[in-house]
């Protein structure tokens, strides 16, 4: 038996989870701090409330005018982003309720709607409880995962909205209050997200355990359901937030930059605001809900495999929540690691800011992995079995936790595999930065190449995991993988949320018309938050690329599959169609983000040509109306992509059976890991390339420059290519990748019993 006690683990989790939310709120005490109101901001005489002289006081420029417009700015980004997010949770609002309906149809029709019990699909011998309350029960969980999402997407844009000004602010003190301040409200983001995944799931299954009792075989079926809502949110939100974001940057980049020589987030662009909110409704919204997916999947299908080995045969609640302990231990890292960044250490200078966000990820891993070696000493019987599609394979606690440490360190090469391809510290993007001597062309061409170049690494990565965590413990070690990769969360999202909240912090500088010695500092604080928001996508796609095959393999178990074999016509033109979806997939968010951006550029050229005293900063330009056609646009695209995402997995499994759906699964697994890699590497670095060479920082960078030379315009085409590649479409693309893999599970009993309807009669 396990040295921990299923009362144990029963407080544990729960715990964990309350004091992460208690962390959430103190970050968010301290951040508010910062006062937006010019009375608070000028108390003091001549020092600011806290003994630190402002810049501002030596430039003697007034210090009063510069609170108010900054919190008006602040003001206009938030109500746009919230007026955006509602309008979207209408439409999601709508589909997620027909989605319920399909859920609870299809998966009751399995056993005819009989309300007897049934003989259980892997126990033999025994009585589980009735397909109907199953598919009753999965509904429920399905509309838990997605409100969780939605939640927990919306806390973090009105989080980051709430600390971008109060970054802006701080940054007149010194570019480490300026990164305290921004980082804090990034782990507000993390622990709320992490624990509140947490605590949802295992409150729902304690619920659930009240009606299925001993038959842990279908609580935990059920229980998929949650990471099937909580991805499919995420792919609106992250669709629908990456279209609206990248159709304004790419209109007021083109009409701003290249054509009227305006600087970034000039005031005068009439598309700024738009671009603004879109940092928070594509990279904070769409983010949380996403790793919010991933958690709550790799959780799910580490739980459905459990609860047919050795845990779930013999009843062992402690090894049976092994997975969420984890997550717990993960929490408490996390929070250990985040005191290093905002108390232990004060971050004085500029270069200092990088190595700070790196070592947050390195102590975080290296807690971890203790922390790993407990958690398994402790929960783990010293020998048990796992399922191994159809026998039992027996696993030593120190495998399990050789599983889930190898997943937590393959996340960690990706991360700085993924950072030397996208930070211009490194030859890489430099090389990117001079191709830009010969105009967009050799840029484009250089920066593909860099993208495809940055896939190898960290596909060698994953696939060591994969080979020894399955070798260690069958689907159930990639599935705990999996988890490890994604057990640092509440730091790995705090990290990311800084980049959006940095971003917006330069934006409202530049807006606010503060000096260019802040617009230095934010903009250095944003340029280390691109390369982090890379880092934390590097990390999304291993993770996505874990579960998915973890979920694969669940459903493979569920479906009845025996052996899934290349050779046989069935599965081979499902893996040759399902590698296609993602280039489908792509195209279509591509091509939304580009004929949004086609009207954007035009509303943008049109308010230059036709409002009097525009350029001279004497006329207002209409902020309003850019917000519009992002908001439309990104509405109305969303709707398509997300219907081929969910849909593929009805039509496979329903017309065409399970051995063509695995084939799909495995297809579009494949595929879409070496894009999503791909297109994210590839915007990122193109992306810092025009970072390198504004910023002048070095020799080589200063032959380059400075703004506005044909080098820079060279840059800036390149880096609006980018953005539809970086944020669009390739952080979507791990999503398509889990969800199509979750959807099958979740229907997996459905495609067994009356799915192939095509072979069936052909």
């Amino acid at each position: 038996m396990a040295i921990l006690s299923a009362l144990a683990t029963e407080v544990l989790i729960p715990v964990a989870g309350v004091i992460g939310i208690a962390f959430a709120v103190v970050q968010w005490v301290l951040v508010s701090r910062v006062k937006l109101s010019p009375a608070a901001a000028a108390t003091g005489g001549s020092k600011n409330g806290y003994g630190d002289y402002l810049i501002e006081e030596e430039e003697g420029l007034n210090d009063h005018n510069v609170v108010v417009k900054c919190a008006e700015i602040q003001n206009a980004i938030s109500e746009g982003a919230t007026s955006f997010l509602f309008t979207e949770y209408q439409y999601v609002g709508i589909f997620m309720s027909i989605f319920a309906v399909v859920i609870f149809l299809f998966l009751g029709s399995v056993e005819g709607f009989s309300t007897k019990s049934q003989p259980c699909t892997y126990s033999k011998g025994k009585n589980c409880k009735p397909a109907l309350f199953t598919a009753l029960f999965s509904t429920a969980s399905f509309l838990l995962g997605a409100i969780t999402s939605l939640v927990s997407g919306f806390l973090g844009m009105k989080i980051a909205t709430f600390a971008n000004a109060r970054t802006t602010l701080e940054a007149r003190k010194g570019v480490g209050k300026a990164f305290i301040t921004a980082f804090r409200s990034g782990a507000v983001m993390g622990f709320l997200l992490a624990s509140s995944g947490l605590v949802v799931l295992y409150i729902t299954i304690n619920v659930f355990k009240l009606y299925y009792g001993d038959d842990w075989e279908g609580l935990f079926e059920s229980i998929t359901g949650y990471g099937l809502g909580g991805s499919s949110m995420a792919l609106f939100g992250r669709v629908g937030g990456g279209i609206y974001t990248k159709a304004a940057d790419v209109g007021a980049d083109l009409v701003g930059k290249v054509e009227r020589n305006i600087p970034e987030d000039d005031p005068r662009n009439p598309a700024v605001i738009a671009d603004n909110v879109g940092d928070n409704v594509g990279d904070i919204a769409g983010m949380g809900s996403d790793l919010f997916g991933s958690y709550a999947e790799s959780s799910c299908a580490a739980l459905v495999v459990a609860s047919i080995s050795s845990f779930g045969i013999n009843h062992d609640f402690t090894g049976m929540c092994y997975p969420l302990l984890v997550s717990s231990v993960g929490i408490i890292v996390c929070l250990i690691t985040t005191l290093f960044a905002t108390d232990f250490f004060e971050i004085k200078a500029v270069k200092e800011i990088e190595p700070a966000l790196k070592k947050q990820l390195i102590i975080s891993t290296a807690l971890m992995t203790v922390g790993i070696a407990i958690i398994s000493w402790l929960a783990l019987p010293a020998k048990f079995t796992i399922f191994n599609f159809g026998t039992q394979k027996e696993v030593s606690n120190w495998g399990l936790f050789f599983c889930v440490a190898i997943g937590l360190w393959a996340g960690l090469i990706i991360g700085f595999v993924t950072e030397y391809y996208t930070s211009n510290a490194y030859s890489p993007v430099q090389d990117v930065a001079d191709s830009c001597r010969t105009g967009a062309a050799t840029n484009v061409i250089f920066g593909l190449a860099l993208g495809y170049k940055s896939v190898i690494i960290p596909i060698f990565a994953i696939a060591v995991s994969i080979y020894v965590s399955f070798s260690i413990a069958a689907m159930y070690g990639i599935a705990v993988a999996a988890l490890g990769m994604l057990s640092t969360i509440a730091t790995g999202l705090a990290i990311d949320a800084y980049g959006p909240i940095s971003d917006n912090a330069g934006g409202i500088a530049e807006m606010a018309g503060m000096s260019h010695r802040i617009r230095e500092r934010t903009d250095a604080l944003d340029a280390a938050g691109n390369t982090t928001a890379a880092i934390g996508k590097g990390f999304a796609i291993g993770s996505a690329a874990l579960v998915s095959l973890a979920l694969f393999g669940a459903f493979v178990s569920r479906a009845g599959v025996k052996v899934v074999d290349v050779l046989s016509p069935k599965v081979f033109i499902g893996l040759i169609v399902g590698a296609m979806l993602p280039y489908w997939f792509s195209a279509m968010t591509m091509k939304s983000v580009g004929s949004a951006a086609l009207k954007m550029v035009e509303e943008v050229r049109r308010q230059f040509n036709t409002i009097p005293g525009l350029m001279e900063g004497t006329g207002k330009p209409d902020y309003a109306t850019c917000v519009k056609i992002s908001t439309d646009a990104s509405i109305k695209e969303m709707i398509p992509p997300g219907a081929l995402v969910m849909l593929t997995p009805l039509i496979v499994g329903t017309l065409f059976g399970v051995e063509t759906l695995s084939g799909v699964l495995a297809g579009a697994l494949v595929s879409g890991v070496q894009i999503a890699i791909s297109a994210s590497n590839t915007g990122g670095a193109w992306d810092n390339a025009k970072k390198y060479i504004e910023a002048g920082a070095s020799e080589h960078a200063r032959t380059l420059g400075p703004k506005g030379s044909d080098c820079h315009k060279a840059a800036v085409i390149g880096d609006t290519i980018g953005d539809p590649l970086k944020d669009t479409s390739g952080p979507s693309l791990n999503i398509l990748i889990k969800l199509m893999a979750v959807e099958s599970l979740v229907f997996a009993p459905f495609f067994a019993t009356h799915g192939g309807l095509l072979f069936k009669y052909l």
